[in-house]
């Protein structure tokens, strides 16, 4: 397996790149299937594709804020990247903040349930995710240690693009293909089954996306030879730590609300 290249096609000074295209992809299969889930959580469809494209504008920009922010002294060195997001870096864990903010003050506004709408959002974002993800293949990113050239899964990186430790390696884990069917499991697991189950249950079938998001990336992320490092530590691995610890206690606490409740 390798990358035919970031670009599809020119024209003129018109660039398109396939990082780019993937992300749409995403977004659109999201939103499909987040307007076919609308009334059975009794929200207007078109409501909730408002609060998905909302979302996803604050996905992007949140993301691409957290990965500057950890990623500072390069950019302090060329700010004019900071809006290249078609280079890569959007990091998923900032996007997470940015799109729950940005749903929230759509609800709070728009007077729907937040929870719901958090319900929805985490079925279709995982199948989001699973597309968006092979836009790292195209930019030979989101890999993983070197591998041996029969190993079954193996992706290969040209040597302008391999960690100086591994100049003299070919192929690498895939690590972006790991994730990708990890998400899409995630999404096919909630939207057929778990999220009809947990349905009376708002703002469960959410937390449980991010419980077992988090968990796919702490078992793929150790793998990854371009994680993001500060203090000698993978930062998305305490992110997902946090996510999950968070996602755990949410959970336990929604699920004895509803209890004493009904």
């Amino acid at each position: 397996m390798s990358s035919p290249g970031s670009i599809i096609f020119t024209l003129g000074p018109i660039v398109v790149r396939w990082y780019g295209v993937m992300i749409a992809l995403g977004f659109i299969a999201a939103t499909y299937f987040a307007h076919r889930l609308a009334k059975s959580y009794a929200i207007d469809p078109e409501k909730i594709v408002n609060c998905i494209l909302i979302s996803f504008i604050g996905g992007i920009i949140g993301g691409r804020l957290y990965f500057v922010a950890l990623e500072w002294p390069t950019f302090a060195l060329h700010p004019e990247n900071i809006l290249a997001t078609w280079q890569g870096g959007l990091s998923i864990h900032g996007g997470m903040i940015g799109c729950v903010l940005a749903a929230y003050a759509y609800c709070r506004f728009n007077k729907i349930s937040f929870l719901k709408a958090l319900d929805i959002g985490g079925i279709v974002v995982s199948l989001g995710q699973a597309i968006g993800r092979w836009g790292n293949f195209f930019n030979n990113e989101c890999f993983g240690g070197p591998v041996d050239p029969s190993f079954p899964l193996k992706l290969y990186i040209p040597d302008e693009q391999r960690p100086v430790q591994f100049q003299n390696e070919s192929y690498f884990h895939p690590a972006f293909l790991y994730e990708s069917v990890w998400d899409l499991l995630i999404f096919l697991l909630l939207y057929f089954y778990l999220g009809k189950k947990l349905r009376p249950f708002p703002g469960v079938t959410f937390m449980v996306y991010l419980a077992l998001y988090s968990i796919g990336r702490l078992l793929i992320e150790p793998l990854r030879t371009d994680s993001i490092m500060k203090f000698g530590v993978q930062v998305p691995v305490v992110a997902s730590i946090v996510c999950l610890v968070v996602a755990v206690v949410a959970i336990a606490f929604l699920m004895s609300k509803y209890k004493r409740v009904s």
